[in-house]
Order: structure tokens, then sequence, then C-alpha cells
């Protein structure tokens, strides 16, 4: 009888401990399903719902489109099935970005850096939101070592996050890197590595767009340095026939400053990016012609639009505090 009994509490005891064993295994699963979710909200709780500018104006994010919404949705959701897959992080990032959301997508960016440490896009990508919170040094940095990454590489063409009616992509990888680092110096008043910078930009290719965009910056530049007949021979590769897909606000600013057209011919679309461009240059234009006066009016008119991350008005909130600030 002892030796059943001692028996029976062997194989109870033996049951129970294979029971708790076997209680424990979905328990692994609901952690891992719960860390994955908590990483979701963690991301959706520091969306940016506001900026303070420089100028310590509360800007608020405008309210994204329906089809802007969707297209980070779907963006987010291929992330988190794939979170290693470098298209898929830069992707991302870039929705992300398009709601405004400018320190989430930095973040994005920089956790990418961490699996893809020489990956050029990434460098590109994070460099323009910087731009966007007006971190210019942080720019420069990340686009010299893009410049460094893409060196000897061959080119590629950068496909559109907001297509054009053409579905035409305009830009490269290359050229944005140049365009965004030649941007960043020219924030920071470095005129000339900004324009050894809008250079290379327009020497990485030859469709019409990639001309205007950067022969604007360089002929601006050159005008601000007081070099007007270098800013006039920038203007050489303006044309009346040029195809343009995109950048029309710079072929007319071009066309203008080549005085191909007069200044009521110029497009000011007012609180749109293009728009912005337009009055940029306008106000640039009457403040390397010695209109001060006039050239402040026009910032404040930029100043007073909701496109706070266009490059005119990050351009006319910077020349501002130069030159306008207390």
């Amino acid at each position: 009888m002892k030796l059943q009994s001692i028996l029976f509490l062997f194989l109870l005891i033996s049951f129970f401990s294979i029971s708790c064993q076997n209680e424990k295994k979905p328990q692994v699963k609901v952690d891992k399903k719960t860390e994955k979710q908590d990483q979701k909200i963690e991301l959706k709780e520091t969306s940016n719902k506001f900026f303070t500018s420089p100028l310590g104006k509360k800007l608020t994010v405008a309210p994204p489109s329906e089809r802007m919404v969707k297209l980070y949705e779907k963006a987010k959701q291929d992330f988190f099935n794939h979170p290693k897959d470098l298209e898929n992080i830069i992707w991302y990032g870039r929705r992300t970005a398009y709601l405004g959301r400018y320190d989430d997508a930095i973040k994005i960016y920089s956790d990418g850096l961490k699996i893809f440490p020489n990956e050029p896009r990434l460098y590109r990508h994070r460099g323009h939101r910087y731009i966007s919170i007006r971190k210019f040094d942080e720019a420069i940095a990340d686009y010299v070592k893009a410049v460094k990454l893409i060196e000897g590489k061959d080119n590629q063409v950068e496909q559109d996050g907001l297509p054009n009616e053409l579905n035409i992509p305009i830009s490269t990888l290359h050229g944005n890197i140049w365009y965004h680092l030649g941007l960043a110096y020219y924030l920071k008043n470095d005129f000339e590595k900004a324009f050894s910078a809008y250079l290379n930009c327009r020497d990485t290719g030859t469709n019409d767009d990639n001309i205007v965009s950067s022969t604007h910056w360089l002929f601006m530049i050159q005008s601000r340095l007081g070099n007007h007949e270098l800013a006039k021979k920038q203007l050489d590769p303006i044309r009346d026939d040029m195809k343009i897909i995109e950048n029309h606000s710079y072929y007319h600013l071009c066309k203008f400053y080549k005085k191909m057209i007069s200044m009521n011919e110029l497009m000011t679309d007012d609180g749109t990016p293009a728009g912005d461009a337009v009055k940029y240059g306008i106000a640039n234009w009457h403040f390397y012609n010695g209109d001060g006066e006039q050239a402040k009016l026009n910032y404040e008119s930029i100043l007073e639009g909701k496109s706070w991350s266009s490059f005119g008005y990050v351009a006319a909130e910077t020349d501002y505090l130069k030159h306008f600030g207390d």
C-alpha cells in the first residue's frame, strides 16, 4: 500500500507539471502580439500636431486628405509585415512625412539607418525632413554623407510620392541629394557651397524640370553675392520652348529673371508650395535689387500663409530672421 501511494503521488505530480508547461506556451505568443501592438501605439502617440517656428509662431499641421491617409496606412502595414525591408522603411517614412509628422519620419529613417548604415536614400530623406523642422546643420551632415555614398555609383530615377499628372518622375537620387544639400547651405547663408551643390544638381540630369529648378537657385545665389553678370550667365539654358512637367513656378521665375516675361505674368497661387516659391523669388529679387522694404512686405506675406514646410516659406523665414528680426 505504501508503494502504491508513492507511485500514485509521483504520477499526480508529473501530470500537473506537464499541464502547467502546456498552459505557459500560449502566453509567449500573446506577449509578442502585445509587444507589436505597443510599438504601433507608441508611434501613433508621437504624432506631430503643431510646430513652433524660429519666429515663435505656433503652426498647425493641416489635416491630410483621405487618399493620403489610405496610402499611409498601406505603407505602415507593409512596414510592420516586413520591417527590415529597405523599400518599406523608405515609403513608411515618406508617407508619414506627407502627413506632416516630420519627427516621426525622422525616427523611422534613423531606425532604418541602424539596419542599413550605408544607404544614401535614408540620409537623403531624413535630411529633407531635418530641413522641414529647421535643423539645417543636421540636414547638411546627412547630405554630405549621402554625397560620399553615391560617389562613383550609377544614378537612379526616384519615384514620386505624389505623382504628377503625366505620372512621369522628374527627379533622380543624385539630383535630389545635391538639390537639398544646396538648399540647406543656402538656408545657412553659405552661398558659395550652395552654388557648388546646385551646379552639381544641374549636371545630374538633362530634363528641363531639373534644369529650371537648379537654375533658379543658381541665379538667386549669385545675385545675392552681388555677382550680377555671373547670375545672368546661369540663365543661358533657359529657353521659351522648354518642356516642363512639374516645375512651372521655377520656369516662370527663370523667364522673369531673363526678362522674357514681366512680374505681372508670374503665377502666385496663394497657400501652395509653388505659390510660395514664386513669392519668395519676387521677394528675393526686390532684396538684392536694393528694395529692402518691399522685400520685407513680401516675406511677411509668405509667412502669413499655411505652407510652413515649403521651401519658399522656410527661405522667407530665414531671410526675415537674418535681415528684419529683432
